[in-house]
């Protein structure tokens, strides 16, 4: 077998004509992914690659699990994702749905975060499907990632059940090729005031629900920064758990006592913390001050507090396969913290050891114009080929 390098060039041109088509299927979360998986299936197909499907529970999504080598638990697992954020609203230059190169960029919803990464995979098991391993290398493609992060939990039950179970996951997120060994958790809620309406000129005959929903915003970000000061890390940017008030909604007129408001809101907290500490923290604010005081006159409020999304963090691992090939692989000595969420999370939850590491910056995730530069494809084209390359021809792992 000849050395992984020689090979570079053709499989990257390759890697950007499949980024290509990845970029052209508009997989935003709220919106079916199935027409960019039966590209990927008849791509698999076209090759003799196993794999397997797993569909959402409304059959609107699916997931795809491949294999390379022997259906057998171990090897390594590399894993991306199929959605993308929304592009309404943006200003972009071109067509997000069509890929644009430009110089060193490619620019496209999804080229960044992280179609990229499933491109370069993509054509690597394309190059490598001749190969003989004698431990297998498997891709992961899920759903929801920018939404849930839920959608490769339905395959991760199965590993060690009727798919093979991986020994160490490799998560492509865009971190310029560092390896993050840690991340921080996600937990979403949508907190709901009920009141009761009145003319606003008589504020004592009614309870108005925008105004308590301001005040538990404020206590919110009140506790959030006590909350973030006692429990900080350096590692993270930044270095303390976060709260955040995305959107608020309420009322009908400016001259009606609000009957009913809600707000939306997320914590990222640090893998150390209790991701439900700020909940339990308002829970008792609204049991203990607010409801014993606003409910002694006419009417009787409600707040009802639910949690949409917990996303769990990745925590470190010092020395775990996953960080030993990741590291190896891309010639550093170093690991690195992420303060956005991801997937890796859910491996480690099911107690495969995983890590963060993909070509691109988190910087254009998400952004108008979003984009991918050359020399980072090729640098994870790069980490990709040598992990192959040892894997087929040692098979240690």
């Amino acid at each position: 077998m000849s050395r992984a390098s020689d090979h570079i060039t053709p499989c990257l041109n390759h890697a950007v004509s499949i980024l290509e088509r990845l970029v052209s299927f508009d997989t935003e979360s709220s919106k079916s992914n199935h027409a960019l998986m039966d590209y990927v299936c008849a791509f698999f197909d076209a090759r003799a690659i196993s794999y397997v499907c797993a569909p959402n529970e409304d059959g609107t999504k699916r997931a795809l699990f491949a294999t390379l080598g022997p259906q057998r638990d171990g090897g390594v697992l590399l894993s991306a994702h199929s959605d993308v954020v929304p592009v309404l609203g943006q200003n972009w230059s071109s067509d997000p749905f069509v890929l644009r190169r430009d110089g060193g960029r490619l620019y496209g919803r999804g080229a960044c975060d992280m179609k990229g990464f499933a491109a370069l995979v993509m054509a690597l098991f394309d190059h490598c499907a001749s190969w003989s391993f004698t431990t297998p290398l498997h891709f992961l493609l899920s759903y929801d990632e920018e939404t849930t992060c839920l959608g490769p939990v339905d395959l991760i039950k199965r590993f060690g059940v009727d798919l093979p179970r991986p020994a160490a996951v490799i998560v492509g997120e865009p971190t310029l090729m560092d390896v993050a060994d840690t991340q921080k958790a996600i937990t979403t809620y949508m907190t709901c005031v009920r009141g009761h309406e009145a003319h606003s000129s008589q504020p004592a005959l009614g309870i108005n629900a925008i105004e308590i929903a301001c005040e538990l915003v404020n206590f919110l970000y009140t506790h959030a920064a006590h909350y973030g000061q006692e429990q900080g890390d350096a590692r993270f940017s930044p270095p303390t758990a976060t709260v955040s008030v995305g959107r608020i909604e309420g009322g009908v007129a400016r001259n009606i006592l609000a009957r009913e408001c809600q707000f939306l809101w997320e914590v990222r907290s640090l893998p150390h913390q209790d991701p439900r500490a700020v909940e339990q923290a308002l829970a008792a604010y609204v049991r203990d001050i607010v409801l014993p005081r606003v409910n002694r006159g006419v009417g009787t409020a409600e707040i009802i507090t639910t949690c949409d999304v917990n996303v769990p963090p990745l925590s470190p691992e010092p020395g775990s396969l996953a960080e030993r090939l990741a590291l190896k692989y891309a010639r550093s000595n170093h690991t690195i913290a992420v303060s956005y969420a991801t997937e890796a999370g859910q491996f480690q939850r099911a107690g495969i050891p995983a890590v963060v590491c993909g070509p691109g910056s988190i910087a254009q995730a998400h952004q108008p114009d979003e984009y991918i530069e050359m020399s980072q494809m090729e640098a994870g084209l790069s980490f990709l080929h040598a992990l192959a390359h040892d894997m087929a021809d040692e098979a240690k792992i």
